[in-house]
This record gives structure tokens, C-alpha cells and sequence, in this order.
């Protein structure tokens, strides 16, 4: 089986690879380019870093494409002496030259919820990869809500593949649009990602987890990042679940992390002002019937909040705060410094006082 460079460029003469796992100071190393002496396929390396890339703070991620020197085909190891630059990076999960993020989501146990599902898609839109969704356990529901759930994913700018697992399809849409490229496969725990993985690269043999009856969710069963070979040509990246991704994405920029959004500028006027976050403002084309609006504005203001707080600020920089006036017109005013020296309780003005008679007695 052949491995591809996915960032589309070639590779320098030598002996490349690309790393498909991390733990400690080891990175496993699957060849490319160079058959092994005396070997037709090519097995994975153990590697080490060399001494010069940690002395000028170069880092090794899952998904690079290294160069390993001083192979030692017996006992399997090596050293990665150069780093090939990174066409993309994600930092959660930490992983390099990715193509495209599959959101991998069940339409039953657990339950198909539109906000959580906003949430996943507005923070891979964030990363600027091409975003694609999966909707899983099909045999779960009637024909009747798969076809609810398509005509409004439809809407929201998506054209989720559909499937079910029991029983195993022959064949699939999935595989032809994981072909030839690098795909970091995401969404909550218990929605099927082992599953499905273990479907498409059977010697993968990733542990499954079942759904919890109480909660209504699945338990974690992915610890760490991991890149999966895919045949003929390819890789999957399976990533430990989170069920409430973390956003830090400027307020500005979030409207465009909708598809429908995004959409509906390429093909109308652009609002009266620039900085519009298309939520009170006057001349705000968007306007708010669109399905998702609520959700934006949930996370609009989860944003805004993240952004004034005054632990996410520089020293000497002033944070500021959005005011409406009655004709909706709004200007910022500086955010006021949470009060340094507060009064104490009174229960907290006894137990010193007792401290300090206690002290006194001991004298």
C-alpha cells in the first residue's frame, strides 16, 4: 500500500515518512517513498528526535512528514532529522496537514441534538478545512426523520452522508470522499466514530464504548490522536470525544463560520456597516429568521463574553463593552476592573479575630 504526501507538494530527495502516532519522546513513523532493502512493503519506524531539532524548538505532531535517518531496518527505529513544512495545523486535536474534518454524528443513542451539532460545525468551520458530516445509526430511526434531518442540513449548507452499520453496508459514499486524503474524524462519544473506523480499517481494532442509559451519551474510548492507514491510499485520524468543543475565534468572524451565512452574502447586499455582528444593528442585512440564528447569538455572545473578561487580557489593555442606545444605535464604553478589596464576612471577621486571641493567649 502507497502512502501520499497530502499537502500536494514533493517531498525532497531522501527517506520521508509520516507520523501516525505520539507517546512521550517516540514517534511512530510510517515510510513512503523508498522501499526497505531486501523488503517490498514498507513497516513503520520507532523514532527518536534528533538532539537539533529540540535545541531550535522544532516540534513533531502526528500527521507531519519527517525525514528519518540512520534506519535500522532489523530492529525497526530510527531518528527524524527534518520536519517537512506544514501545509495546515490543528491544535485540539494537535495534529499536522490535514484535508478536511468529518463530523460524525448519530441520529439515535444518543440523540441528535441541532445546538451540539452547531457548536461541532462552527469550530471545525473555524479552522478553514473543508467540512463534510456524517449521520450515523440510520436503522435507529424511521425513513421519516432522515429525510427531516437532510432537508435541514440541506439548509444549513451541508449534504450529510447517511448510513448504518448493522448491517455492515458492502460499500459506502464515505469511502470515496475519504480517498487520497488526510480526514480528522470528530464529533461527541458514543455516536458510533470506533465503529465506523474499525468498519473502514478492520485491523484498526479500536476499542467501542456503549451508550449510557442515565446520561444519554457515550463514555470516551479514544485516549490519544492516531493516524490509520486507509486502503488504497489515505488516512483517518481518529481523536478523543469532547462533547463541548472550545471556541476562541474573534466575535467578528463567527457569522462566517456558517455555510448559510456566507452564502447568503455571496448572493445579496452586504450590511450598512462593517464590523456588523448581525444581531441589533441598524442595517443589518441578515436579518434573523434564518434557522440557526438563535444559536449564533447564543454563541455571539458566549464570544463576547470570553473577550471581556479580564483574563483574557494583555497588561495595559482596556477592555470595552457594547452598548445599545434607545434609536439602536451602540458604542463602546471601557469595562469597568472587578473591586480589589472587598469586605470581609462577618463569619470571616470572627474566625480572625478568635486567630489573633489564640495567638495572643500562646504569647
Amino acid at each position: 500500500m502507497g502512502v501520499v504526501l497530502s499537502s500536494r507538494s514533493q517531498l525532497p530527495p531522501g527517506l520521508w515518512g509520516v507520523v501516525t502516532a505520539v507517546q512521550a519522546n517516540f514517534y511512530r513513523v510510517q515510510l513512503g517513498g523508498q522501499p526497505c532493502p531486501g523488503e517490498s512493503g514498507l513497516p513503520p519506524l520507532l523514532c527518536t528526535r534528533r538532539a537539533r531539532l529540540k535545541k531550535i524548538g522544532q516540534q513533531v505532531m502526528v500527521g507531519d512528514w519527517v525525514e528519518v535517518v540512520d534506519p535500522d531496518w532489523e530492529g525497526q527505529r530510527g531518528a527524524i532529522s527534518a520536519v517537512h513544512p506544514r501545509q495546515t495545523m490543528l491544535d485540539r486535536p494537535a495534529i499536522a496537514n490535514v484535508d478536511q474534518i468529518l463530523l460524525v454524528f448519530a441520529l439515535a443513542e444518543p440523540g441528535l441534538d441541532p445546538w451540539q451539532l452547531s457548536r461541532f460545525l462552527v469550530k471545525a468551520e473555524s479552522t478553514g478545512l473543508d467540512v463534510g458530516i456524517c449521520l450515523n445509526k440510520q436503522d435507529l430511526v424511521a425513513p421519516e426523520t432522515v429525510n427531516r434531518w437532510q432537508l435541514r442540513l440541506q439548509q444549513w449548507g451541508y449534504s450529510p452522508l447517511v448510513l448504518s452499520l448493522h448491517p455492515p453496508p458492502q460499500q459506502t459514499p464515505l469511502v470515496a470522499y475519504l480517498q487520497g486524503k488526510t480526514t480528522v474524524i470528530c464529533g461527541p462519544s458514543g455516536v458510533g466514530k470506533s465503529s465506523l473506523i474499525n468498519h473502514l480499517i478492520p485491523r484498526a481494532k479500536l476499542r467501542t464504548g456503549a451508550v449510557s442509559g442515565r446520561l444519554g451519551r457515550g463514555r470516551h474510548t479514544t485516549r490519544h490522536v492516531e493516524l490509520l492507514e486507509l486502503e488504497p491510499e489515505g488516512f483517518l485520524a481518529d481523536t478523543p470525544g469532547f462533547n463541548q468543543p472550545d471556541l476562541t475565534l474573534p466575535p467578528e468572524e463567527l457569522a462566517f463560520c456558517f455555510p448559510e451565512v456566507r452564502q447568503y452574502f455571496q448572493n445579496h447586499n452586504l450590511c450598512q456597516f462593517s464590523n456588523c455582528l448581525h444581531r441589533d444593528e441598524p442595517g443589518c442585512a441578515l436579518g434573523t429568521t434564518w434557522d440557526r440564528y438563535p444559536f449564533y447569538v447564543a454563541l455571539l455572545t458566549e464570544l463576547i463574553t470570553i473577550r471581556d473578561s479580564p483574563q483574557r487580557r494583555q497588561p495595559g489593555e482596556v477592555a470595552l463593552k457594547t452598548k445599545t442606545k434607545p434609536m439602536g444605535t451602540t458604542h463602546q464604553e471601557p469595562l469597568l476592573e472587578p473591586k480589589k478589596h472587598r469586605r470581609l464576612s462577618r463569619r470571616r471577621q470572627n474566625q480572625d479575630l478568635a486567630d489573633h486571641l489564640d495567638d495572643l493567649s500562646r504569647s
